[in-house]
């Protein structure tokens, strides 16, 4: 058996071939965004738009879980691929259990503790009387299906590791179909209102989640359960190198929590929704750039730990080659089409839809310098280098956004916050290159 046949990891990449291998991660992500977007749609149409408000009032804390997951999932997937690149296939695989079962317990001990303190969370996270109601339905039952969504995090970042980017495609694809059949039957048919998009979420998560440890279970891959053996170094590393993808998800919450509040105190509940409608469609454009790094992060890694430096450098210069095509089709779809995105989840309001409208028009711009970023971050997490993706995806999602929010909107209003993030993305593709060119021979990619 070939390298290759033993592990696709091992293939000498062209840039076909490459974009092949990640595209199941890029058709992945996006129907992960797809069915996240469901949610708002079905809540905004079949509801009303303070429900939609409500969904992201609590969206911090779904970002906080499913960071903790992508960072286990990010930083533990470099070291095992890493591994199983330099030959140590049973380590790899004892440090692949050890994650997994760190994701339940972590999953486990959300669902307590949120559960014991939804209230004050809610309250804490800024809803208002209107908004209360619904904000608690929500969360509470994805807080239930906190381990759920930690575990599908976790699986389908290491179902590319294990060289079987298809499976977690297929996955991705039942749990979209499921979340959009479940959403209409919980909320059109019984009337369960903004539980039902919850509860259609929460099914969606644990479609990957068992399948996944069902095939882990037997030994149809190089990667599969094994007997684990308590590493803490082996989990600290996963952390500190998974911490920029932590970081992005911690900032976004912070940085969703100030949004809303500064967009509740100049336009109030319609303010929050029409932010809403912004941020959902963010994270659903921004799934191909989030996927193609993900499908390519374990390639990267491979060949950095075998020590190929001649595929190492094909593999990043197409890289960057396609997130440059990637970043100019988005901001043109974005761009031209945001008045019908818009028009999708805030069809019964025309002051939100107004204002949504309004937003996108400037909000796209910042889709021709995020994809360069999120690629960036994600090829240091795959270099092992946590502290430089770290500091990307801090620049980028917490550190100049939340100085943009805090001024901009001071001098221009609503159009400071529309202006917040371009200006953000734009500041850290300027630091990224300049990361990108000062550890270029360290590393060798260039």
């Amino acid at each position: 058996m070939t390298d290759t046949q033993r592990n696709p990891l091992a293939a000498n990449f062209n840039a076909i071939s490459l974009i092949k291998f990640a595209l199941p991660s890029m058709v992945m992500m996006l129907f992960m965004g797809l069915y996240t977007v469901v949610d708002t749609v079905f809540v905004a149409r079949f509801v009303n738009t303070n429900a939609l408000s409500s969904l992201n009032i609590v969206c911090p804390v779904i970002s906080i879980i499913v960071g903790l997951g992508t960072m286990l999932a990010t930083g533990g997937s470099a070291i095992i691929a890493k591994k199983m690149g330099e030959g140590n296939v049973d380590e790899a695989r004892s440090n692949f259990t050890l994650i997994i079962i760190t994701g339940v317990i972590i999953g486990l001990v959300i669902t307590g503790i949120g559960i014991l303190l939804i209230d004050e969370i809610v309250w804490g996270l800024g809803a208002s009387e209107l908004l209360f109601p619904y904000c608690k339905d929500y969360l509470t039952l994805q807080l239930i299906f906190a381990v759920g969504n930690i575990m599908q995090v976790l699986y389908q970042n290491l179902f590319v590791t294990a060289g079987k980017p298809a499976l977690g495609l297929i996955l991705s694809v039942l749990a979209g179909v499921a979340n959009i059949v479940f959403d209409y039957v919980f909320i059109v048919l019984f009337q369960l209102e903004i539980s039902g998009a919850a509860l259609g979420t929460g099914i969606g998560y644990m479609i990957p989640t068992i399948v996944g440890t069902l095939f882990f279970m037997t030994n149809k891959s190089e990667l599969h359960f094994h007997k684990p053996k308590i590493d803490i170094y082996v989990l600290l590393k996963s952390c500190s190198n998974g911490a920029s993808e932590m970081v992005s998800q911690i900032s976004s919450a912070v940085t969703t929590f100030l949004f809303n509040a500064i967009m509740m105190e100049l336009l109030g509940e319609d303010g929050v929704a029409a932010i809403t409608v912004i941020i959902y469609s963010q994270f659903l454009l921004t799934t191909l750039y989030i996927g193609f790094s993900m499908g390519v992060a374990p390639v990267i890694s491979y060949n950095y730990g075998n020590g190929n430096t001649r595929q190492l450098k094909r593999v990043v210069r197409i890289c960057l080659g396609v997130v440059t095509v990637i970043s100019a089709v988005v901001f043109l779809f974005s761009f031209w089409g945001g008045e019908n995105i818009a028009k999708i989840f805030a069809k019964n309001n025309e002051n939100v839809f107004e204002i949504a409208k309004t937003g996108f028009i400037v909000f796209s711009f910042s889709f021709l310098f995020s994809g360069g970023n999120i690629f960036t971050s994600a090829m240091f997490t795959a270099l092992s280098n946590g502290k430089v993706s770290a500091a990307i995806s801090f620049l980028r999602t917490f550190g100049l956004i939340t100085i943009s929010l805090l001024i901009l909107p001071r001098f221009l209003k609503v159009m400071g916050v529309w202006l917040a993030i371009p200006i953000a993305e734009l500041l850290t593709l300027i630091v990224a290159i300049c990361l990108i060119c000062r550890y270029r021979k360290h590393y060798n990619y260039l």
